[in-house]
């Protein structure tokens, strides 16, 4: 269950630049829920995902996934608990690495970061049932570099 509430978000606050993104903005969604945000540029809609992820604290309010508080929580620890697809098929994903040393980096997603991410035994066969269950013919392409697939390609590979 995800409960954001009562979150506020200003930017560049006391400037000539001050843009105030989210206001006392509420929203909870349970388990199954299907929700679109929709709305004009500049409405919020990317702060306010942004901030569920982690990228941006709220200046007030909390944000909760499954009944803990996750609000000053950092971005990398939450990312165990969120799936994100960015708009950009550029963002997600390491271009110039191959697609299984994206989906080693992508497997220890919420871990602290470190230089050690050396392959486990059985991580081959694993990402590649993980990726056959796309659909996409990738499976025979683990030792391709990303930036080689398609967006939509790289899109989809970021939901593992």
């Amino acid at each position: 269950m995800l409960k954001v509430t009562d979150i506020s978000k200003t930017f560049f606050k006391g400037t000539t630049n001050e843009k105030k993104a989210l206001s006392h903005l509420s929203l909870t969604l349970n388990d199954g829920d299907f929700c679109t945000v929709i709305g004009s540029n500049g409405a919020g809609k990317s702060t306010l995902l942004n901030s569920i992820a982690g990228a941006y604290i709220p200046d007030s309010g909390t944000i909760e996934i499954n009944g803990n508080d996750v609000t000053k929580v950092s971005e990398y620890k939450r990312a165990k608990y969120i799936g994100r697809v960015f708009q950009d098929p550029l963002k997600g994903t390491a271009a110039g690495m191959q697609v299984e040393e994206n989906l080693i980096i992508a497997s220890r997603r919420g871990e602290s970061r470190r230089l050690r991410w050396a392959f486990s035994s059985g991580d081959h066969e694993k990402f590649r049932d993980m990726v056959a269950r796309l659909g996409l013919g990738l499976e025979d392409r683990l030792s391709t570099r990303i930036g080689l697939l398609s967006g939509g390609q790289r899109q989809a590979l970021t939901l593992l």
